[in-house]
């Protein structure tokens, strides 16, 4: 039998030099600029090329380990194996709460979450909540006001239970340093947390045998949801973890006793490419964090993760959409591997979730498993030039931040002296800006909206303003003035959802009406441009395929008793045509706007046109601008 011969792929096509690919490039670019044209500058901080090639792999120093070796970019464990949440929310009826457990873990959940509502939570409402579920055979999370208090209690329960340390896997929001920073105030503990720190040390000595119990969880999720980049996610949430590492070793704990015991939660959004880059990079930065405290045990070096699908992105207009968020950013989290997930119902952000909408969000996370098969696969991502640059790109600027949070003292004096608000904020408000001007899409709020909704009854002003002051857990923070300047998580979406419903509760009806004139190819695509962009207040449009003359197009506008009038034509037409529609309507109220920014727009304001939309256009500002005009 001959010898078979090992064949290259596409070993039939010569190969192309990196000069030569940028040759093609610059001719077909035509002298422009390649930076501007093809180089992206991402809002964390660094430039993303147009394709990478193997060469470009030659100074990483993360390549060549397998998953579960350090510094485990590739994952903590050989497996992809993820868990299962959803969380079940634990007020004056525990009794209820452990039905509705029961229901979840028939329908594929693992993973329970509890959010304890109760600071007087009891150890009889914790039998009664945990009745029926068998602690090994499941992983609990407990989160809320009364975790600290559930904690005391799980671990005297599972003590005096002798249940197998090996076998109890729990997790407890326990979280200081996010509580500072969402409240501004270390609250009634010592004036740097020291109290709290020493509760939680004690807490770690009750039971030292149950090493899968972990009593901290750090909040990456805060800054996501206010609004920071992935780098300062994960530089903050880094920086907190560490804090807790240094504070508990200087209150003479191992090491080994304390990185085990935190876990880190992330939120992850739909930059599908860099929310996979910015967890694997989470875990190399651990791992290298801890590195010189030299831990005994492997354990202390791996990041543990849950993952939550973003709230910052949902929105409450065209709420399916938030289906579709939900499931690409479940799939960048399995694809860079975690410990479990937790998709957000679609329809969270203005009401309780229902049946439905928990359905349909822990099914996102059953048909990736059961027939997607992403967990049969880990880190199916590495080796992508694309991914593995992202990755060290993320862990680059992320260490700069840490660094940099480190020489302030830590976490803790970092936020004392509003380095971390200021970072936050000025990331925040460059995203809203960059929402406001359609270079950030929200699909359903600036961009497309669905030109019939109108927002239901339980859409209320708060919900849609940055106004209401919640916790994590749900509850109301006093209005005790805080001694430092907290973080204020949002959405996304909300500046244009509060004008949105400003037009929806405003009693009235605004229309806007697409004339469509000269040059047909440019007239429908302006009013298409057009209807999206005022559909995005409320306003109703109504579009035209095309008016065969202007007399005959301001007839038909003039009938339809619509308040705005946009001509939409070409940029060569407007010089004659938008002068004469706005003739017609100078008198009586109607504004009329041109869609564009045509060259002659000088001798139309001149003509006493003031009114132009264009891809240019604050679309935020604008509307606004035409709201107040209207009287909404």
């Amino acid at each position: 039998m001959a010898e078979e011969k090992a064949t290259k792929l596409m070993a039939e096509f010569p190969p192309v030099t990196t000069a030569a690919w940028e040759e093609v490039i610059a001719k077909d670019l035509k002298g422009a600029d390649r930076t501007k044209k093809l180089v992206w500058r991402t809002l964390e901080g660094f430039s993303v090329e147009p394709y990478y090639r193997a060469e470009d792999m030659a100074d990483l120093k993360h390549l060549g380990t397998a998953p579960g070796e350090f510094p485990y970019v590739r994952g903590v464990k050989a497996d992809n194996d993820w868990r299962v949440r959803q969380t079940v929310e634990v007020g004056d009826d525990p009794a209820a709460a452990n039905r509705e457990a029961h229901d979840v873990l028939m329908k594929g959940v693992d993973s329970l979450g509890f959010t304890i509502k109760n600071k007087e939570f009891s150890a009889a409402d914790l039998d009664t909540l945990l009745r029926g579920i068998t602690i090994t055979a499941v992983e609990l999370a407990f989160g809320g006001c009364g975790a600290y208090r559930a904690a005391e209690l799980f671990l005297d329960k599972i003590v005096a239970e002798k249940l197998d340390p090996e076998q109890v896997f729990a997790t407890f929001e326990i979280d200081p340093l996010m509580k500072l920073s969402r409240k501004g105030s270390w609250g009634c503990s010592a004036p740097d947390g020291a109290k709290q720190f020493g509760r939680i040390k004690e807490l770690l000595e009750r039971a030292p045998q149950y090493k899968r119990v972990r009593m901290i969880t750090v909040h990456g999720t805060l800054f996501h949801n206010c609004g920071a980049s992935a780098v300062q996610e994960l530089a903050f949430a880094l920086a907190m973890g560490h804090e807790y590492v240094v504070r508990l070793t200087d209150l003479g704990m191992d090491v080994d006793r304390v990185a085990p015991a935190i876990k880190f939660n992330f939120s992850v959004g739909t930059n599908y490419f860099m929310e996979i880059a910015k967890l694997r990079a989470a875990r190399m930065l651990w791992a290298n964090i801890m590195k010189p405290y030299n831990p005994e045990r492997g354990c202390s070096s791996k990041l543990r993760a849950h993952v939550q699908t973003s709230a910052w992105n949902q929105t409450v207009y065209d709420p399916y959409v938030n289906m579709l968020r939900g499931t690409t950013e479940a799939m960048s989290a399995a694809i860079a591997g975690v410990d479990s997930i937790e998709v957000l119902p679609f329809d969270r952000a203005y009401e309780q979730p229902t049946e439905f909408s928990n359905r349909i969000a822990r099914n996102v996370q059953l048909l990736l498993k059961e027939e997607s098969h992403f967990d049969q696969v880990t880190d199916p991502a590495a080796g992508s030039y694309y991914i593995e640059e992202l990755t060290a790109s993320i862990a680059a600027e992320a260490w700069k931040l840490f660094l940099a949070v480190e020489d302030l003292g830590g976490y803790a004096a970092a936020f004392e002296r509003g380095f971390i608000q200021d970072q936050v904020e000025e990331t925040a408000n460059k995203r809203d800006h960059n929402i406001a001007t359609r270079r950030e899409i929200l699909l359903g709020t600036n961009q497309y909206p669905n030109f019939t909704e109108v927002a239901p009854a339980e859409i209320t002003e708060e919900t849609v303003t940055r106004g209401a002051k919640r916790c994590h857990c749900g509850c109301k923070h006093s209005d005790r003035e805080p001694e430092y300047r907290p973080l204020r998580p949002y959405r996304g979406a909300m500046a244009f959802e509060a004008m949105r419903l400003r037009t929806d509760r405003s009693g009235r009806e605004p229309k806007a009406f697409m004339l469509t004139c000269g040059t047909l190819a440019m007239a429908r695509a302006r009013a298409q441009f057009a209807c999206n962009f005022f559909a995005c207040a409320g306003i109703r449009t109504v579009d035209n395929t095309f008016f065969a003359s202007v007399a005959e197009g301001i007839e038909a506008a003039r009938a339809s008793g619509a308040q705005i009038v946009v001509v939409c034509a070409s940029d060569d037409d407007y010089a004659t045509l938008a002068p004469q529609v706005y003739a017609a309507f100078r008198d009586s109220g109607v504004i009329v706007v041109v869609a564009g920014a045509p060259a002659c727009q000088p001798e139309l304001e001149a003509a006493g046109i003031s009114h132009f939309i264009s891809v240019r256009s604050n679309v935020l500002e604008t509307l606004e601008n035409y709201q107040r005009e209207l009287g909404i």
